[in-house]
């Protein structure tokens, strides 16, 4: 499993693989089976599909007989989030050194 937010990047970029995910996220566990029947595309790319998103953390799987169940992944966004905020602090000190520096510009 590799949680780095680069890969959950890569991970979400296909669109594919991002409505697998929110599908997921909205309708709770589901077969492959059930997933392919939405997805446009075919039951081995959906696997595939899966499989990047299972080798990035955000989804789970647990077999029970012949059907293998996915679901999403508690915590398998939070790589992502702590990024954001992460970004969010760099921004928030640059944008306040631009103010001081305007301020000093405008005496």
């Amino acid at each position: 499993m590799n949680s780095s937010p680069e890969f959950l990047f890569v991970a979400l970029a296909d669109p594919t693989r991002r409505a697998l995910f929110e599908r997921l996220c909205r309708d709770g566990t589901q077969t492959v089976g059930v997933l392919t029947a939405g997805a446009g595309v075919s039951q081995p790319a959906v696997s595939k599909h899966l499989a990047v998103l299972k080798r990035a953390g955000l989804v789970e799987d647990r077999v029970s007989g012949r059907l293998r169940h996915y679901s999403v992944r508690h915590g398998g966004l939070d790589p992502l989030t702590a990024w954001a905020r992460q970004m969010e602090g760099f921004w928030t000190a640059r944008f306040d050194a631009l103010d001081d520096l305007l301020d000093r510009m405008d005496q």
